[in-house]
């Protein structure tokens, strides 16, 4: 929101003069800038649209790495669980049996009846709710790399919203502050004139001056905290960091309805959830496992022309004689990681909440306090800066009570810009909690999100 400060009368040529000196430096900038091979911050031309709080969404997403490597993680997954779903490979035995090295068929391949030739075929029989389970738990892996990437577009959508606003609201408040500087100017060439034609004394026109000089101060370090935060927009929506923000947003309402909200819809339960469920489907690959895998081999040997072939067939049977310290340790040591999880859910699910409901509060309270300000306080310190000029024309007050005035009505406005800052956090942290924060009265659940991602 834009403001204007209401100060002290000036001529129009004033004010057009000290535009066109503005305008003047800013082209010198952006030459200089040219001319060194650096783009300057805001350079964006006229002719160029703002950057709306929308299209550094939607820029930040198409930048963003992070969901691509989620998209990877779980589409990897996905292609494990198929594998994993599958028989192991059969395995081709190929052998040359009982040659002899010595005596007079040393060497001989034919001679003596019990050198073979064989080949054989050997094959691990897993069974069926062994490979389900297996190609399972790399499907709740796929799902939770799509939890984490609803955390991290939820992560990207906020830190974006945040740069964005805190980038205006550095904008905003340099302006204030240059608007205030101009005023505060006029103030200085009416205090001199004053003085010149004997209708003032020289302290005036110190303290106007001493009024400026702060003013001047305050705007180098509004410039300072400009730059870092259009670097910071940067970071998330690249060279498009140098337009213009866009005038136009609404931190009013939210699309969020937190009494239609499921806590385990929020992305970072979601997420949690995810690995929970991994834990679980690996405690079912582990009760599986407590069950041996045979194989079976098929052999096919070959002796020399004077002897009969053979034909062997073998089963294997992994023998498990220490199953209480091996396969049962490791299942004990799965169910616990599930329990470990499912508690550290719980946490997290308490923690979302009770940050949801200090964002809800916050924001409820702050939008209360900003329309105090727009209603009461900004008009009073408005009417205040009046009554003070008219008694310093009229000789009935100092000029320090006009300077007060006007002090006092820019802490406010400052002030005001600070809450609405505080204000925009909270909104933030409220509309781009979910990606797609569901309508009014609708229940999200993971699934929905998780297949929403998808």
């Amino acid at each position: 929101m834009h403001v204007l400060f209401v100060g002290s009368p000036a001529s129009a040529s004033r004010r057009a003069a000290h535009t066109q000196s503005i305008r003047n430096l800013g082209l010198v900038g952006v030459v200089a800038c040219a001319l060194l091979g650096a783009p300057p911050l805001s350079a964006a031309g006229p002719d160029v649209a703002p950057l709306t709080l929308s299209a550094a969404l939607s820029l930040a997403e198409e930048r963003s790495r992070t969901l691509v490597a989620q998209d990877h993680v779980a589409a990897a997954a996905r292609d494990r669980a198929v594998a994993a779903g599958r028989l192991p490979d059969p395995v081709l035995r190929l052998s040359l049996d009982n040659v002899p090295v010595d005596g007079p068929m040393r060497y001989s391949l034919s001679d003596d009846f019990m050198t073979m030739r064989s080949v054989g075929i050997t094959q691990t029989l897993t069974g069926a709710d062994k490979r389900a389970a297996r190609s399972t738990r790399f499907e709740r892996a796929a799902d939770a790399a799509y939890g984490e990437r609803l955390r991290a577009l939820s992560a990207l959508r906020q830190a974006t919203a945040r740069a964005w606003f805190d980038r205006r609201f550095a904008q905003e408040r340099l302006d204030l502050l240059q608007r205030q500087r101009d005023e505060a100017g006029l103030q200085v060439e009416a205090a001199e004139a004053a003085y010149r034609g004997k209708r003032g004394v020289q302290a005036d026109v110190f303290l106007a001056r001493s009024a400026r000089g702060r003013i001047e101060d305050a705007i180098v370090a509004a410039r300072a905290g400009l730059d870092p935060a259009t670097h910071r927009l940067e970071r998330w929506v690249g060279p498009d960091a140098a337009r213009a923000a866009a005038a136009a947003y609404d931190i009013e309402h939210t699309r969020l309805e937190p009494g239609a909200l499921d806590v385990a819809a929020l992305p970072e339960v979601v997420a949690i959830a995810g690995r929970e469920d991994v834990a679980r489907a690996e405690a079912d690959v582990a009760l599986q496992e407590r069950s041996a895998d045979w194989s079976v081999s098929l052999m096919y040997s070959q002796r020399g022309a004077s002897f009969s072939d053979m034909v062997s067939v073998g089963v294997s049977v992994p023998l498990q004689w220490d199953r209480r310290n091996r396969q049962d340790r490791e299942l004990s040591a799965r169910l616990a990681e599930v329990e470990q999880w499912r508690a550290e859910r719980e946490e997290v699910e308490r923690e979302a909440l009770a940050r949801l409901r200090a964002d809800l509060a916050l924001w409820r309270g702050n939008l209360k306090r900003l329309a105090d300000y727009d209603r009461t306080l900004i008009p009073l310190a408005d009417e205040r800066i009046q009554a003070a000029l008219a008694a310093y024309r009229g000789g009935k007050a100092p000029l320090a009570a006009v300077l007060d005035a006007r002090a006092a009505a820019l802490d406010t406005r400052l002030e005001r810009l600070r809450i609405e800052a505080e204000t925009a956090r909270a909104w933030i942290a409220l509309e781009y909690l979910l990606p797609d924060p569901p309508a009014a009265g609708a229940q999200s659940s993971r699934v929905d999100l998780l297949e929403a991602a998808r």
